[in-house]
């Protein structure tokens, strides 16, 4: 699994904090890790990208940007804006299989949702997950309308031939309600793919130290770490519904 591309169901759902667990703890495993970040928006030229956020949290990572477009549009639009060229996937490709020769790992993080236009044609991140041949990593929020989301990007990459490697939560509540606890069980069915893991929301904001020594604790043994799904849904996920039995007045009959 050389290269993997990172996509979400929506944006500030926490694709970058995802990440860059995912490369701390392929370190903390003894890899080599590259993160790519096709188009950088809405940052000026000298402002810390989504990149530059993995490395502070993750450790000796490479980073690279493709383009950096100031306005916080999709990539497409804040290239047409900027009077800049687009990225294209062919590109995308290029620089993804050509830091696969010196990394064992290359993240490529996308933005915002899977479709999301890079260029005048329409491409997306999904063109370029098919010229690599690449797993995708789907990140996606805990609760109320996740389901949906979910299950629109796992449609999508199938129509494209592609499958989803597993799902991500980029940020678990530290007080879940009922509908993210629920998620914890039907969010593999909605991707058809398995649950991977879950981030813990505010960890962006752990010191690096703390951040790197915990970040196999958040994600599955596919994802360089050691946290089990099975575990973790009996510790989080709801309790058993109970059933409902009517008293004598709810009763359907004559009156």
């Amino acid at each position: 699994m050389p290269v993997m591309i990172v996509t979400g169901t929506g944006t500030e759902i926490g694709k970058t904090v995802v990440t860059a667990a995912v490369a701390a703890a392929a370190l903390a495993r003894g890899r080599t890790v590259a993160v790519l970040k096709p188009a950088q928006t809405g940052v000026g030229p000298t402002a810390a990208g989504d990149a530059d956020e993995v490395v502070r949290l993750a450790g000796p990572v490479t980073a690279v940007e493709l383009a950096r477009y100031p306005e916080p549009l999709a990539p497409a639009t804040a290239a047409r804006r900027a009077g800049a060229p687009p990225v294209r996937p062919s590109e995308i490709a290029v620089a993804a299989e050509k830091l696969a020769t010196d990394h064992d790992l290359v993240l490529v993080e996308g933005a915002g949702g899977l479709l999301v236009r890079f260029d005048e044609t329409g491409a997306t991140l999904a063109d370029a997950a098919r010229l690599l041949r690449a797993p995708v990593l789907v990140v996606a929020p805990a609760g109320l309308g996740t389901l949906n989301a979910t299950a629109l990007t796992a449609e999508a990459l199938r129509a494209r031939g592609l499958d989803p490697l597993g799902v991500v939560i980029g940020s678990w509540p530290a007080a879940p309600d009922l509908a993210a606890r629920c998620n914890l069980a039907d969010l593999p069915e909605a991707a058809g793919a398995p649950l991977l893991g879950a981030v813990p929301e505010g960890v962006g904001a752990l010191a690096p130290t703390e951040f790197r020594a915990s970040a196999a604790r958040w994600l599955a043994p596919r994802l360089y770490g050691g946290w089990d799904a099975a575990a973790f849904g009996a510790e989080s996920g709801p309790e058993p519904a109970t059933a409902h039995r009517p008293e004598r007045g709810d009763r359907p009959g004559p009156r």
